[in-house]
């Protein structure tokens, strides 16, 4: 029963963690509307499943890291100081994040607060720049909105992208500086929660089931990449606006009836 759980949850996460809707919020919410508890109820096993969405991004990105390990060395600047601070945020609030902010509460508010700013960055009218053009105010601007993700229920995609449409970046453009962005993040935190794990710091995990979750995610994470770039291309932000404000209402409601 528990392979099956981690494989719902792998795909959970390799949607999710694409799409402008929170993967760290769904991970919470699928076991609380289930009733699932144990490993797959922890944060420990939701950053073993963004391994696998991490493994995702670097194989529909490698060629733009490669050229950018090469040859665009300010757009790596740019990078790197854009990852600083969700880094610095990460490391001094990740302990508290996990302990008072993994409720269905904090996550209703977050989707509705981020989905109202998600609306709005996709009305500004000016969408000429690129990733190749951005500046470094840019960049810590853009790495600062992808800091708040921390809070369940945020979404990294989405508070990115949107900090890039408030810049004037094209949408696929901003789309993809959000999940380059993402890369060192997702793979930093992958490697302290490890360590953590090693050391007897954070909740063991039975192999297979990381196994199979991590597996789940990457097939479902190359997936999610591939159809939500080319949606972006074509399509707003509004319809993941609408879905954000259904599921917290969802949320909601299922508290009251549950009281």
């Amino acid at each position: 029963m528990e392979i099956l759980q981690s494989i719902i949850m792998g795909i959970v996460q390799g949607i999710t963690e694409f799409l402008p809707v929170s993967s760290t919020a769904h991970l919470i919410l699928v076991p609380w509307f289930l009733g699932w508890k144990g490993v797959i109820d922890t944060m420990s096993f939701d950053i073993a499943l963004h391994v696998g969405t991490l493994f995702a991004l670097l194989v529909v990105f490698f060629r733009d890291w490669v050229e950018i390990l090469l040859r665009k060395h300010r757009l790596l600047m740019l990078l790197i100081i854009a990852t600083i601070p969700g880094a610095v945020v990460g490391k001094l609030l990740d302990k508290y994040v996990d302990e008072h902010l993994r409720s269905p509460w904090v996550i209703a508010a977050s989707l509705v607060v981020v989905g109202v700013v998600m609306y709005f960055a996709e009305k500004r009218s000016i969408k000429i720049t690129g990733v190749d053009d951005i500046s470094v105010l840019d960049a810590v601007i853009v790495g600062v909105s992808q800091a708040i993700a921390i809070i369940p229920g945020v979404s990294r995609s989405g508070i990115t992208i949107s900090g890039g449409l408030f810049l004037g970046m094209r949408r696929e453009e901003a789309a993809r500086f959000s999940f380059l962005m993402s890369t060192p993040i997702v793979a930093g935190a992958a490697v302290l929660h490890g360590i953590h794990i090693l050391h007897g710091k954070s909740e063991a995990i039975d192999p297979k089931i990381f196994i199979a979750g991590v597996a789940a995610s990457f097939v479902a994470g190359l997936l999610a990449i591939t159809w939500f770039m080319k949606f972006m291309k074509r399509f707003s932000l509004t319809f993941f606006v609408y879905y954000r404000f259904a599921l917290a209402a969802i949320i909601i409601a299922w508290i009251w009836l549950k009281s």
